[in-house]
């Protein structure tokens, strides 16, 4: 039986629901993208997983593009491919599952710009793949193809939207 508090359950669900939107909707079978955004949809489960860095509020959603320019400043490999894979994580979230919320907010920069909120998602991808140890060549791969199939990405958590809307 379904049970909300075991966490297994809830992974399954959204690994199924992620599974049958990439490749029954859309014909993708690539199993490490496939999970990567399944683990992702439960990563930010939690509200608070949302803020593009820890402490920071949504509002900050709004300053990818200075927030890639700080990482690009941070002597810390190892943190700074931390925050572009974090950040290429929320945008993606954001982009694919609500990017109506994204148009309608009016705080100091506007995200009515939706084409370079991606562009910034997709860098951030592509940066934390740059910043992988040589010994991590399967992660690099993994946040390459993140960044070269970002819109695909956006498409099939468009797709696990519309799934819910259906099951509802």
């Amino acid at each position: 039986m379904f049970s909300a508090r075991d966490p297994s359950d809830l992974d399954r669900f959204f690994r199924g629901l992620t599974e049958y939107a990439f490749q029954a909707r859309l014909g993708v079978v690539d199993p490490p993208l496939v999970d990567y955004v399944s683990v992702l949809l439960v990563r930010f489960i939690r509200h608070e997983r949302l803020a593009v860095l820890p402490g920071a509020g949504v509002e900050q959603l709004a300053d990818v593009g200075q927030l890639l320019l700080a990482g690009e400043r941070r002597a810390d490999a190892a943190e700074a491919r931390e925050e572009y894979r974090h950040l290429g994580d929320v945008t993606l979230f954001w982009s694919g599952l609500y990017p109506e919320a994204l148009a309608c907010y009016r705080g100091p920069v506007p995200r009515t710009d939706l084409v370079g909120y991606k562009a910034a998602g997709k860098r951030a991808y592509r940066l934390a793949a740059a910043l992988e140890p040589d010994e991590a060549a399967d992660e690099r791969a993994l946040f390459e193809r993140l960044s070269d199939e970002y819109d695909l990405c956006v498409e099939g958590l468009a797709e696990i939207r519309r799934a819910w809307g259906e099951a509802a």
